[in-house]
């Protein structure tokens, strides 16, 4: 029991922190939908969209689409793959209201593993990233830990409320070594054993600033075929 509440205590830490930060930065919104299909016993297909603003919604900071064949070593479990994303940035020009797009092609390659500890499920994800850019070439590493934990049942089941935090960190292959690192804190609900969704604040710590996003976000599960 004391571990659970510390663990309460920590999430609800993080919401503050979050909360004051966004005092000092204007905050946008992420919507996000997540997809992970079995194709066999095996192999899996990701696909993921991420429709950013730079306001609640409206005015885009970048459209990220992400896809990717995985393959698990363990039974569901221990998942390498192979992806490619296509990134369209819209950044704003310094002390004006235009916008350049920035179009990015990447190949990436990743690690999952997963553990649970009672309640709380942890997943570690390791991931490689080769950047396209105009004119540019840019290789970097990425380390995401994050943590579930259902409130109101033993496990991740349908109908749970459960918290949801997650630390990720960016690493560039030249200087400056760091990249960004993000902190998130949430709150979701388990619709059905391939359907949940989550609703929650990051903060983006950039070398020299900082921005916060509110995240919606849709995990989707369902296998395209039985296994």
């Amino acid at each position: 029991m004391k571990k659970y509440k510390s663990i309460i205590i920590l999430s609800t830490l993080v919401f503050l922190c979050l909360n004051v930060s966004a005092q000092e930065s204007k905050t946008g919104n992420w919507f996000i939908y997540f997809g992970n299909q079995a194709l066999s016993k095996k192999v899996n297909l990701h696909n993921e969209i991420q429709y950013r603003n730079y306001d609640f919604a409206g005015d885009l900071q970048q459209l990220l689409l992400r896809t990717g064949i995985g393959f698990n070593l363990s039974e569901n479990n221990n998942n390498l793959l192979l992806g490619y994303g296509f990134i369209r940035s819209a950044n704003y020009i310094p002390t004006t209201d235009d916008k350049i797009i920035v179009d990015e092609h990447r190949i990436y390659q990743q690690f999952i593993t997963r553990q649970s500890f009672g309640r709380v499920n942890l997943q570690h994800r390791y991931r490689l990233e080769e950047r396209f850019l105009p004119n540019d070439f840019k290789l970097r590493f990425r380390y995401f830990l994050s943590i579930n934990f259902p409130l109101n049942k033993l496990r991740m089941d349908k109908g749970a409320v459960y918290a949801s935090a997650y630390n990720e960190i960016f690493l560039n292959s030249e200087s400056p070594l760091f990249d960004r690192n993000r902190i998130y804190g949430a709150i979701g609900y388990v619709v059905s054993k391939h359907l949940r969704a989550e609703i929650g604040i990051m903060s983006q710590i950039l070398e020299k600033n900082h921005r916060n996003q509110f995240q919606i976000v849709i995990f989707n599960n369902l296998p395209f075929i039985n296994n």
